[in-house]
């Protein structure tokens, strides 16, 4: 997973199930808008929300419209250890080979080796030397993060099997100290912002939610520093619950209003804050092609 890959946001028709066809249209404009691939029911996409078979369903829809195989990364992380065995090993029948796992995230306590011996048995249960696994760590959300000392143990066990982590904490010492620990895998930052600088000390990219409704901001960011001021200003332009603004955002700027529908537990945001948004994102991108 190297490069800008999509922490997709997921729409959902007027019944509150996945829209498919909506979901496969956005994964190919995503890609057109110069991503390198998409990771479909992370945070972004209020994973935890969805079943093991709507987020399979989802996966498979975005293949059959001409996604390749090798540009989904399924959020595959549960609670518990065999549900995500089982969902990743039934991403891989369908031709996926990457995968984004949370570890199992309701047991707050967990100490740093029970964090590893649940990595061990899900990627023992997958059982496949095709996997490749990238750890999520955004303990902010979790409650659960991936220790960095304990991710550089996993790596050298198993190899390309545990591709790499993605760090969504926004603290750069967090995305230092996963490089140290496994210098030959692969370090994701999810914050935009600093997608220049982690590139520079050896970082493999981003898999960012942004870049759902700012792609030309977002995608200055591999050229170099010059684009941080543009991406941190759009950043901050956004309002109330994440998840709910950026939808929001989405339904202004495709006139799609379905993009605004949320999954309990989660609920939407006033339509007035996606239009204000995208019409300051539209002059934020205008004000960086000039």
């Amino acid at each position: 997973m190297k490069g800008l890959w999509a922490a997709m946001a997921t729409p959902l028709d007027a019944e509150g199930h996945v829209d498919h066809g909506l979901l496969a249209n956005h994964g190919l404009w995503l890609l057109k808008q110069g991503c390198d691939g998409l990771v479909p029911f992370g945070t972004t996409g209020e994973g935890p929300s969805f079943s093991a078979p709507e987020r399979l369903a989802a996966a498979e829809a975005l293949l059959k419209a001409g996604v390749p195989a090798g540009c989904v990364a399924l959020g595959t992380g549960c609670p518990a250890i065999p549900d995500t065995v089982a969902m990743t090993r039934d991403a891989l029948s369908l031709g996926m080979t990457d995968a984004l796992i949370l570890p199992p995230y309701f047991f707050r306590d967990a100490t740093d080796e029970g964090v590893a011996d649940a990595f061990a048995a899900i990627i023992d249960g997958i059982g496949s030397d095709r996997l490749r696994a990238t750890l999520y760590h955004i303990p902010q959300v979790s409650g659960v993060g991936v220790p960095a000392a304990i991710y550089g143990q996993l790596r050298a066990r198993y190899g390309a099997m545990l591709a790499g982590v993605k760090d969504s904490t926004g603290e750069f010492a967090n995305f230092r100290a996963f490089r140290a620990a496994a210098p030959e895998a692969d370090t994701l930052v999810g914050a935009e912002g600093d997608i220049a600088r982690a590139l520079a000390e050896g970082g493999a990219g981003s898999i960012c939610a942004m870049v759902n409704i700012a792609p030309s901001l977002v995608r200055a960011m591999f050229d170099g520093p010059a684009g941080e001021p543009a991406m941190r200003a759009a950043i901050a332009l956004m309002e109330g619950p994440f998840q709910a603004s950026l939808k929001s955002v989405l339904a202004a700027q495709t006139g799609e209003a379905s993009w605004r529908t949320m999954r309990a537990p989660l609920r939407g945001v006033d339509p007035g804050i996606g239009t204000r948004i995208a019409a300051r994102l539209a002059a934020l991108a205008t004000a960086k092609a000039a």
